[in-house]
């Protein structure tokens, strides 16, 4: 078992406020801006909590494919995954889309993209966004 943790300072109202992702119990990163801003129009530099979801569902999604293709006798030269999320202010994160591009041998398309599918469904980010209304992926070998 692990447990992570983040540490986060808001001041002020929604709309008129600012926070600080102020540190990480690993120390990886630290200070990050976030504002209402960040979040629903431009980001100015600033992050949000759904561009941090992306970060690790991307992470995420790479390792449970990793590890599926070398379990499979497979493993990947490189993994190659963008992740976007989409928020509607109101309404919440309505949509998640992987595209994974990936340098495997011995393996052809149907076969990465069947390993995807799989990934997706098992990595643990995805099963925890499991309410979102669509995670979808596209996969293809470079």
């Amino acid at each position: 078992m692990a447990d992570r943790t983040a540490h986060v300072t808001w001041s002020g109202s929604l709309m008129d406020g600012a926070g600080t992702i102020t540190s990480v119990g690993s120390g990886a990163f630290g200070p990050l801006d976030v504002t209402w801003a960040s979040r629903a129009e431009d980001s100015d530099g600033r992050t949000s909590p759904e561009e941090l979801i992306a970060a690790a569902h991307a992470a995420c999604f790479s390792m449970a494919l990793s590890s599926g293709l070398a379990k499979a006798g497979t493993p990947p030269e490189t993994l190659d995954v963008d992740a976007t999320v989409t928020f509607v202010p109101g309404t919440g994160i309505t949509e998640i889309a992987l595209v994974v591009r990936g340098a495997v041998q011995g393996i052809d398309e149907a076969t990465f993209v069947e390993a995807a599918e799989v990934a997706k469904a098992n990595c643990p980010v995805s099963k925890a966004l499991a309410d979102v209304g669509e995670i979808s992926i596209e996969a293809s070998l470079t």
